[in-house]
């Protein structure tokens, strides 16, 4: 018995069998009307999953379209200059992404002649594209019953088929109960469902159990309800409300990420840098000195040295480009 069916056991098939027909059931009635499904497009999914990444999807909607509005085709985004792409990027944050994917899609124009290749191991020898845009882009542009994981995929798996969020599971080994789950043929629906599932239902906080239509079958919901029940047996409730308590205690320590202060944080002035780029017209440039009046307040000669930092890691990421003692964005 390999390692995923070993964590898939205690299911038999014929109720993997139901839990596939019913959660594909619910999306097909109660999935969002995304226009990223109604393409099966590699350029155009590539465009959706770079933007899906650490965006939600309200503020991803209507940059979509004006992003494709602009640069309808692969070809299109390959030969405009990085400044235009920059510059339709924004409101979007975390540039870098839209700098990776025109540079991918110059590798797809200029080595692939224009196709994307559809296997997995290929796409992600491109630049700027991981396992998971990998994935996506086999099985959502070619249909390919591929797993791969993003953050509500990773939550929906462990939770039905493994355990609690907190239980110890390997990356590999969650990749591949994720693959063993894919319904044959069906991977595209099934990803899409899953998905949408982790985004509407099984969500990080306050999960909506009760609309689940697998609840039945969830592992994580049969360990919290024994916790649960424990809690009132009269045998022993002060040692099952201090379980209980460490329980809670670890699933809040999972779920609770310690990050740092967006404002005032280096990326906070990496954007800063670029939205004043952004405002400058397609050839001017501005000096060290305006830019950091631009971007912080007040500005002296004494924070000269943090700004050429700041400008040396944007030109590492193609962001910027240093001209003497001028910045601008990329040509």
């Amino acid at each position: 018995m390999t390692e995923q069916d070993q964590l898939l056991h205690e299911h038999s098939r014929a109720d993997l069998d139901y839990i596939q027909d019913q959660i594909l059931k619910w999306f097909s009635g109660d999935g969002r009307d995304l226009p990223w499904r109604h393409t099966r497009d590699p350029y155009r999914i590539l465009v959706s999953e770079v933007m899906l990444q650490q965006t939600q999807v309200d503020r991803v909607l209507p940059k979509y379209h004006v992003f494709l509005k602009q640069f309808p085709t692969l070809e299109a985004l390959a030969a405009a200059s990085t400044a235009e792409v920059i510059r339709a990027w924004a409101g979007l944050g975390y540039n870098r992404r839209a700098v990776n994917m025109q540079r991918t899609v110059r590798v797809v124009r200029d080595e692939f002649g224009g196709k994307f290749p559809k296997d997995v191991t290929t796409l992600r020898s491109l630049p700027g594209i991981g396992p998971y845009t990998a994935g996506a882009i086999a099985c959502f542009a070619f249909e390919q019953d591929v797993a791969f994981i993003d953050t509500n995929i990773r939550r929906v798996t462990q939770r039905l088929f493994i355990g609690p969020v907190e239980s110890e599971v390997s990356e590999r080994q969650l990749l591949q109960v994720a693959e063993r789950a894919i319904p044959p043929n069906q991977g595209w629906s099934w990803n899409q469902a899953i998905m949408e599932l982790g985004a509407l239902v099984c969500t990080a906080n306050n999960p909506a159990c009760w609309r689940c239509s697998v609840q039945q079958f969830c592992r994580d919901y049969e360990a919290r309800k024994q916790d649960d029940e424990r809690i009132f047996d009269a045998k022993d409730v002060s040692s099952d409300i201090q379980k209980s308590h460490r329980v809670a205690e670890r699933r809040q320590k999972y779920k609770r990420r310690v990050e740092q202060p967006f404002e005032g944080s280096s990326r906070f002035y990496r954007g800063r840098v670029i939205d004043v780029l952004r405002q400058l017209s397609h050839d001017d440039h501005m000096t060290f000195e305006h830019l950091g009046a631009q971007i912080k307040e007040p500005f002296n000669d004494d924070d000269m040295p943090w700004l050429t930092k700041l400008v040396e890691g944007l030109t590492r990421d193609g962001l910027i480009m240093v001209e003497g003692d001028v910045v601008r964005l990329p040509h």
